[in-house]
């Protein structure tokens, strides 16, 4: 799947269609831009009912959070 996109004036990327169509990216949808070393890492931010379930049996109590650190 390697395309190359250039970058435009307004800084702006095109996504080439094949890369679209093999990720079911659509237009309107967000996506969030992670620094990765000298590349970026790209991916779709994902909607809220696809996150249901993911802490499924997660203790509600007795977590960890950032108060705990020394």
């Amino acid at each position: 799947m390697p395309a190359t996109a250039t970058l435009s004036s307004k800084f702006q990327i095109s996504i080439p269609k094949a890369v679209r169509e093999e990720l079911h990216w659509e237009a309107g949808q967000e996506f969030v831009f992670i620094p990765k070393g000298k590349g970026v890492l790209v991916m779709p931010v994902p909607e809220l009912d696809e996150l249901m379930g993911i802490a499924k049996g997660a203790r509600a109590e007795e977590y960890r959070d950032r108060e705990d650190r020394f």
